[in-house]
């Protein structure tokens, strides 16, 4: 017997998205540095930093963010190995390198941080069936697919690594559902198929995709709430 859904439905839920909330929250979340939450999430410190200042962005009120600020903090974790760390005395890893990226690519700012140090650091992570590894531990992921290829993308530097190879391995994580997982052979999830989506779209291997198979399964994926799971 299968496993029933959840869902969370609240009847008093606004009509409208309370964007003045979200911006009062996102600056009020800067400035609070002693609470527990923030301390807690040092360990993602930088993709953190990636998500609050591109909803800012989004809802036009990126300039309430201290950039300067935001900018040091960046330059401050990139390690001698080039890759970038969620925060100082971390160990560096690619999700982290990305959202450094992101970030500085947001204020174009990448003349802060070692370049060159960032390409051969991503391209080292390359493994010989085209997977990526998120760090020097060796796990193997298609998010971390993405975050290389992205990452690079951005940088201009596609040319560091076996494109061919990556996409081959991306390939090789679909399913007969239409969808993608970690690695070949595992379930597919919502998370899982938009890294790999987003490695062939910057490949320009979307044809690759069951557009109707895939768009069936995430369909499938909503809720009577209106939400959706992975």
């Amino acid at each position: 017997m299968g496993t029933a859904a959840k869902d969370v439905i609240d009847v008093q839920q606004p009509n409208n998205l309370l964007l003045d909330k979200h911006v009062e929250y996102i600056c009020a979340y800067e400035n609070k540095k002693d609470d527990y939450e923030y301390v807690m999430t040092e360990y993602l410190r930088m993709s953190g930093i990636y998500w609050c200042i591109t909803a800012m962005d989004l809802m036009g009120h990126l300039h309430k963010m201290t950039a300067e600020d935001i900018i040091k903090v960046v330059k401050k974790c990139q390690h001698e190995c080039g890759g970038v760390s969620p925060s100082e005395g971390h160990d560096p890893h690619l999700l982290y390198t990305l959202s450094a990226v992101q970030i500085l690519c947001t204020y174009d700012a990448l003349d802060v941080v070692d370049v060159d140090g960032l390409v051969l650091y991503v391209s080292a992570l390359q493994q010989e069936d085209g997977s990526f590894v998120g760090d020097m531990w060796g796990e193997v992921d298609t998010r971390f697919s993405f975050c290389a290829l992205a990452c690079l993308a951005l940088l201009h530097r596609l040319d560091a690594v076996d494109v061919e190879k990556a996409i081959e391995f991306v390939l090789s994580c679909k399913n007969f559902d239409g969808g993608f997982g970690t690695k070949p052979g595992s379930e597919s999830h919502a998370g899982q198929i938009y890294c790999c989506l987003g490695v062939l779209a910057i490949t320009g291997r979307l044809h690759e995709v069951d557009a109707d198979l895939l768009g069936w399964w995430l369909c499938e994926r909503q809720l009577p709430s209106g939400g959706l799971n992975g």
